[in-house]
Order: C-alpha cells, then sequence, then structure tokens
C-alpha cells in the first residue's frame, strides 16, 4: 500500500511540473496576439479539465487582450463549468476592460434538434400533478406494509478529493443490515461487515458516514405546507422506463427540517440548511416519486460541504401486492479534500411476520445495472 502511494504521488508531481509548463508556454503565446471569446472560453475549459490551479488560471487570464468583447453570461457560464473564484474574478475584469470592444458574433444553433419530450404541460396541469404528488407523498407512511428486507451500503473514500471534480473513490467497506419496518417504525440490525458476519453491534461502533430516512421523512419535508416549498416544472425524463415530470424545488432555510451533524458530542456541531434538488415525478397511472435529489445550502464555516443525494424508488413485491419502496441511494460528503460516497441498495423485501427470516444471499451482492439507475432521453413528442 505504501509503495502504491509513493507511485501516485510521484505521478502527481510529475503532471504538476507538466501543467506548469503548459501554463508558462500559454502565457507567452497570449502576449503575443488577441484572442476571440471562443478561444478564451476553449483555454479555460481545457484548463479546468487539467485541473490547473484556480490561481494559475487567473494569472493566466491576466495576461489576456480580447479581440471581441466578453459578456458577462460567458462568465457566469465558466463560473458553471468549474471556475474558481481567482479565474471569475480575473474574467470579470476582463469583461470591464472588453466594454467597448464589438460583441463576439452569435454562436450557431442547429435547427434540428432532438426531440426531448411531449409539449410542456399546460400550468393547471402542473398545479394538479403537484397537488396530487402532495396527497401521495403525506399518505406514504400509512400506505406502506409491515416489511422486512436487506439494506447493503457500499461506502468509498477519496483522500484528496478536488473540489469541482467527480472523485476518484476507492472502496473501503460494505455494510449488510437488516432492516425491519413494523408498525411505521424503522429497525435496523448490523449482520455483517465486510465478509465478517457481526452480533450484537450498530453502525456506529464501525465509525464512517450513514445514511437514514429514505422511506418517508425527505417526501414530508418537501411536501408538507407548512414547508412553503417552491416548485417548477423544469423538463420531462424517463427513468427505469416511466415517463416522468422533473420539478425544481426548494425549500428556505426558515421553514426547513433537514439536520446536519458533524462529530461526536460533547464537540459535535448540528445545523439546520435549507435544501434544493429535483423530484422525478411518474406521469401516470399515479402522480409518485421515483426519483429525489438533495442539496443542502451549507454555510461556508461548517466543517462537512458539498452533500448531494440521490434517492431512487421502485415498485416492489410484498406478497401478493406492489408498493413503491426505495431501490438506490447514493449520498456524497466532503470535509476539507476528504470525500465520502455511500452507495445503498435495498433488496429481498418479505411480508413481515414474527416467524420471517431472511438472509443475505452473496450471488446477490452486485451494484445495480445502468438502467436501474440512470436517467433516459425522453420519447420524441409528437
Amino acid at each position: 500500500m505504501l509503495s502504491s502511494f509513493r507511485r501516485s504521488a510521484g505521478v502527481v508531481c510529475l503532471l504538476t511540473a507538466l501543467l506548469i509548463g503548459f501554463v508558462a508556454s500559454a502565457r507567452l503565446a497570449l502576449a503575443q496576439q488577441s484572442l476571440t471569446v471562443a478561444k478564451l472560453e476553449e483555454a479555460i475549459k481545457s484548463s479546468i479539465q487539467l485541473k490547473l490551479a484556480d490561481r494559475d488560471i487567473a494569472t493566466f487570464i491576466a495576461k489576456v487582450k480580447m479581440s471581441e468583447r466578453l459578456s458577462p453570461k460567458v462568465v457566469e457560464d465558466l463560473q458553471s463549468a468549474g471556475a474558481g473564484p481567482r479565474t471569475v474574478a480575473a474574467l470579470t475584469l476582463l469583461v470591464t476592460q472588453s466594454a467597448s470592444l464589438s460583441p463576439a458574433p452569435a454562436k450557431m444553433v442547429m435547427t434540428t434538434q432532438l426531440p426531448t419530450g411531449p409539449p410542456p404541460p399546460s400550468d393547471a396541469e402542473k398545479k394538479r400533478i403537484l397537488e396530487d404528488t402532495r396527497e401521495w407523498a403525506l399518505n406514504y407512511v400509512k400506505s406502506l406494509p409491515d416489511f422486512l428486507c436487506m439494506e447493503v451500503t457500499r461506502r468509498s473514500g477519496d483522500q484528496h478529493f478536488e473540489i469541482g471534480s467527480e472523485g476518484s473513490w476507492s472502496p473501503l467497506d460494505r455494510l449488510i443490515e437488516k432492516l425491519t419496518y413494523f408498525d411505521h417504525k424503522e429497525n435496523y440490525e448490523l449482520l455483517q461487515h465486510n465478509d465478517t458476519a457481526l452480533i450484537g453491534k450498530t453502525w456506529e461502533t464501525l465509525g464512517g458516514s450513514i445514511s437514514r430516512g429514505e422511506w418517508a421523512t425527505l417526501l414530508g419535508d418537501i411536501f408538507e405546507p407548512s414547508t412553503n416549498t417552491d416548485f417548477h416544472w423544469q423538463r420531462w425524463g424517463t427513468l427505469r422506463g416511466h415517463l416522468t415530470d422533473v420539478y425544481e424545488y426548494t425549500v428556505q432555510q426558515q421553514y426547513s427540517q433537514e439536520t446536519i451533524g458533524y462529530g461526536d458530542p460533547p464537540d459535535n456541531q448540528k445545523i439546520t440548511a435549507g435544501f434544493h434538488g429535483l423530484l422525478y415525478v411518474q406521469n401516470s397511472p399515479k402522480n409518485v416519486v421515483l426519483r429525489l435529489t438533495v442539496i443542502p445550502d451549507i454555510p461556508p464555516s461548517f466543517p462537512v460541504q458539498d452533500i448531494d443525494q440521490i434517492v431512487d424508488y421502485d415498485y416492489q413485491d410484498i406478497g401478493p401486492e406492489k408498493f413503491l419502496l426505495p431501490l438506490h441511494s447514493q449520498v456524497k460528503m466532503r470535509n476539507g479534500h476528504i470525500a465520502s460516497l455511500n452507495e445503498i441498495e435495498w433488496r429481498q423485501y418479505r411480508k413481515y411476520s414474527a416467524d420471517t427470516s431472511i438472509k443475505f444471499d452473496t450471488d446477490d451482492d452486485k451494484p445495480l445495472s445502468d438502467d436501474k439507475t440512470k436517467e433516459q432521453p425522453a420519447p420524441g413528442g409528437k
């Protein structure tokens, strides 16, 4: 493990040296010519993909002379693409410096686009969909039967996480728990850690991050009228073969019940954060949630940042009936440059009774296929 770490460190040092050389040569070239907006965008996006330091990109921009006017919209787009605060500040200065120049030519837009779904629903239809979904969400817990299932959590980490990147994840461990849902309450029993069977232990004794409350807490927080959630229809989507209405939602901090904790008593910290995300609502036959994303709005001073959660719901057989229950969840978060990723799956749903037994089958220990977790393009309109 140690030798492997040394090799990785050597690669990082070599790559850094190469990138410094790249920046130096680019500065020299830019000192000799003016750039169009398109060329500037291309240079900055390439620098972001190469993971150049924000400071180096900003210095790079300070040497640029524009041949066209740089608009604030381009700066916003580059910030969305991953440009850091120093880069954005340098670009903002360039907007001012280039204000007297001619505007950049309009980008060519393809006149033939792939269909992205049926025509958007009317405002009345959007409202009706949300009201139907609210009624379902607030009664969700009452509609669930008593059941058992297996909850499998695969935990991964990135010790050198680069902010704005997808992360380079290394597997850490795997937890297998039996979840009993009885009388509308959840109970977890830790059965296995990696390949070691456990008796009488909880996940707290193992440490690390864990996620709870996927069953109904999130749905209730969003659709409870007192939360004053703001909804906006965004687009069509397709999940597991179902056409969905994709809504953006926002819950302000003063109405939120989203509590985030860090550390152990007596030094633990806790905040209540506003949050936002997307709702994928099945278009028919019922307006129910098939996917929910949650991004808390965390103040910069809090140790844990960039929390991002996805919860997928799918129809499961429990006895002779089908119920919409959690299928998969993904939770990301970071503390400085140390990040964690939890992939959670629920399997082997069974109707609960006092003598029901359930045993984890190692043959079932495979991640879900992409067709279960990836969004597909919406079908074409009529």
